[in-house]
């Protein structure tokens, strides 16, 4: 993750630095949720990012309780989402030896729990395998309160769910915020507070229902913003285009048809669709792409990127911007073919940085995306771990979560 200048603004929140640590149990709600294969963890980065706020706790004389959880298990224990392969990802990581709980809750939990010393760990199993979790019962809150002393929120990716661990538990102990939850805040408060101008957002991929939020509120707060993906493909059609066989989610069609005669208002911002695409009969490597403008699009064609031209007048809005928030690639990134233009932004967005606007990127894909392509997070001001989350904070939602941690 990048090294970044904190922005300075008042914060309202508790944070780590405030604790009063030595000698205390610190419970930790991690935003792990890592890929596990054959009971390997084959992606650690949400780890590592925690890893500050982990070594500032052991660092500063308390033990360690962490809780987290992984996939979407039924309400109940499954081998296939247990928490167990973290524990030699974590012992690598923290240099020490981490003891691991069988439940989150009960004998063995309160057991283990109340015989940490300072410097220790102990990992809860998947907090998802108790069907208390979810309902945010109150009854499981008291239960991994009595774990610790301390609580400490650093799961910014599942600040946006009311759940037990996320808004129980801090109620019940004194509670702060970790070091790279306090990163993301940071970083996006100001988004949606007084960025600086020109404000562009770059919004791609698919799930319609959780990019229509951010576009609606950026109508308002910002100054352009440019779609690609599946998001671009269902404005495109509510503009009556041929989309061929491309994706796109037509019960979002009359809600963007909405968007855009609202974005012709003067003190609306822009919104910006492809005017030509890179289209072939399948997403695959081996198949013929072509970039063609939006009117010779038809039949079996599927739209796979944002075209060459569109990709400059893209390019042109960003080198202009004061502020930049990219969440997902332009085009099916996977393929080698159909990554051009996200290219292309991810180097303008850098140049833009480079040249003192203030940047923010995340989701997954986003993430992914440079991973493959090995292109450095660093250039921009902030690289956001969360996808989901992010794209709630940015669409103005409430994170009771967040609020638990208020001074």
């Amino acid at each position: 993750m990048p090294t970044t200048k904190t922005p300075p603004t008042s914060f309202p929140y508790r944070t780590l630095d405030q604790a009063q640590l030595g000698g205390k149990r610190v419970l930790l709600r991690a935003g792990f949720d890592v890929p596990v294969e054959g009971g390997v963890v084959t992606d650690t980065s949400r780890i590592e990012a925690i890893l500050p706020t982990m070594r500032f706790i052991l660092d500063h004389g308390a033990s360690l309780v962490i809780m987290a959880h992984q996939g979407r298990p039924k309400d109940a224990p499954d081998p296939a989402f247990s928490q167990k392969p973290l524990v030699p990802v974590l012992e690598k990581l923290l240099k020490a030896t981490v003891h691991f709980a069988p439940s989150c809750t009960g004998s063995d939990a309160v057991s283990l729990s109340g015989k940490l010393q300072p410097g220790d760990v102990l990992l809860l199993e998947n907090l998802r395998f108790d069907p208390r979790e979810k309902k945010n019962d109150p009854s499981l809150a008291r239960d991994l309160a009595s774990l610790a002393d301390i609580y400490v929120n650093d799961a910014f990716t599942n600040c946006h769910r009311k759940h037990a661990s996320m808004v129980g538990v801090p109620a019940l102990l004194p509670s702060f915020m970790g070091l790279q939850l306090e990163r993301e805040v940071r970083h996006l408060a100001p988004i949606l507070g007084d960025p600086r101008r020109p404000t562009t957002l770059i919004i791609s991929g698919a799930k319609m229902e959780t990019k229509i939020p951010v576009i609606r509120n950026f109508l308002d707060r910002g100054d352009d913003i440019l779609l690609g993906g599946c998001i671009a493909n269902t404005f495109l059609a509510a503009r009556g285009f041929d989309v061929g066989a491309s994706r796109y989610e037509p019960d979002f069609v009359e809600q963007c048809r909405e968007l855009m005669l609202e974005a012709e208002k003067p003190e609306k911002a822009d919104i910006h669709v492809p005017r030509d695409a890179v289209v072939a009969s399948a997403p695959s490597s081996d198949s013929i792409a072509m970039d063609l403008p939006l009117e010779d699009i038809e039949g079996d064609m599927q739209i796979l990127d944002i075209g060459t031209v569109s990709a400059e007048r893209y390019e042109a809005i960003i080198r202009k911007s004061g502020t930049i928030v990219w969440n997902g690639p332009l085009g099916l990134f996977e393929v080698p073919h159909f990554a051009n233009a996200s290219k292309r932004i991810a180097a303008a967005v850098a140049d833009a940085t480079r040249g003192g606007a203030t940047s923010v990127v995340g989701g997954g894909d986003t993430l992914d995306f440079h991973v493959r392509y090995g292109l450095p997070l660093e250039a921009y001001t902030f690289a956001s771990t969360a996808g989901g989350a992010m794209l709630e904070f940015l669409a103005g939602e409430r994170f009771i979560a967040l609020e638990a941690l208020k001074a």
